[in-house]
């Protein structure tokens, strides 16, 4: 099967195709030929060798998280009606033709939901909606969205926007701010000007509400600036590093901090009840994620340049076998 190996820690060049045997499963698990491989901007620091205290890789390793394809086999003890179906799968894999995964980390694509829509979701459909069960958006009320226009930003500003508040978007290009228009942001602000904040708290009258931080670095500390007084701020991006902020600043201004990356992962079970969710959503057409670019399996290393580059507008994903289903 062919796959994409990182064999040393580095660049997008480190993203090597290979072929390797067709992997079997073990006791307890079954093997998922994959039509979609989801790619988030986690991949990329993991690539380079970061966060191996939070998310250890050990060389040479398959990059990735899972996505969506179809089961091919399954090992002893799982239900043999698995076989033929499709599913998502959230794993520690997934840039391959195949991939192993235990029982536990499938669930069944509904009917009416295609591949990508599936794979778009495995990562930043869970992550908008435990962000959105933390934040508990309300109507009326003002809510910035930075990072807008990815994977997870462009689902928080619909499910803001779906919960009747009014909300600001952040993001760097035009084709990133005019995406969160389109999918229910009130105002989009270039976060790359210097006076960004500053814009936020004129549109919003003194500020955010409720700030959703998904880039972190220097950019969640100047978001904490477009918080109101009272606001809460709710910090998960992590593509300048995490998100510092100053105590007497949250203390002075009485602002409630979110930060559920330094929980660790989320278990199981909430992986599996928020998936769900996302999916049932999207067969009833009110979560509808943003892809925005698809490349090939091969060119993985393209798609880490674009993420890099911050030149993806929307969601970024990898053909990665059979042409994906468009059910």
């Amino acid at each position: 099967m062919r796959a994409i190996q990182v064999a040393s820690f580095g660049g997008p060049e480190v993203l090597s195709p290979v072929e390797l045997p067709d992997p079997a499963p073990g006791p307890g698990q079954v093997v998922v030929g994959m039509a979609v491989s989801d790619v988030i901007f986690l991949d990329t620091l993991l690539r380079g060798g970061w966060g191996q205290d939070f998310f250890p890789r050990t060389l040479p390793y398959l990059p990735g998280g899972g996505g969506a394809g179809t089961v091919l086999r399954v090992g002893e003890g799982v239900d043999p009606a698995w076989i033929g179906r499709r599913v998502v799968v959230r794993t520690d894999t997934g840039y391959a033709e195949q991939i192993v995964a235990g029982e536990q980390e499938i669930l069944p694509v509904p009917d009416g939901v295609a591949d990508e829509t599936a794979a778009a979701l495995v990562h930043d459909g869970v992550t908008a909606l435990s962000m959105d069960r933390l934040g508990r958006p309300e109507k009326g009320e003002w809510v910035l969205v930075s990072a807008a226009a990815g994977g997870a930003g462009s689902l928080l500003v619909q499910l803001a926007a779906d919960a009747g508040a009014r909300v600001v978007a952040a993001a760097s290009s035009e084709a990133k701010r005019e995406l969160a228009r389109t999918l229910g942001a009130e105002v989009a602000v270039d976060y790359t000007r210097p006076d960004w904040t500053e814009r936020v708290r004129e549109a919003t009258g003194g500020g955010a509400a409720l700030v959703y931080d998904g880039a972190g670095g220097q950019l969640g500390t100047a978001a904490l600036n477009a918080t109101s007084v009272g606001g809460r701020f709710v910090t998960y991006g992590t593509s300048e590093g995490f998100t510092v902020l100053d105590p007497d600043v949250v203390e002075r201004r009485r602002i409630r901090v979110f930060s559920p990356l330094l929980d660790g992962p989320p278990d199981q079970d909430t992986v599996h009840e928020l998936l769900t969710l996302a999916l049932d959503r999207a067969a009833a057409g009110l979560l509808r994620p943003a892809i925005g670019a698809v490349y090939p399996l091969e060119r993985a290393g393209d798609a880490h340049r674009a993420l890099a580059a911050r030149a993806t507008v929307g969601k970024s994903l990898l053909l990665a076998g059979a042409e994906p289903s468009a059910d």
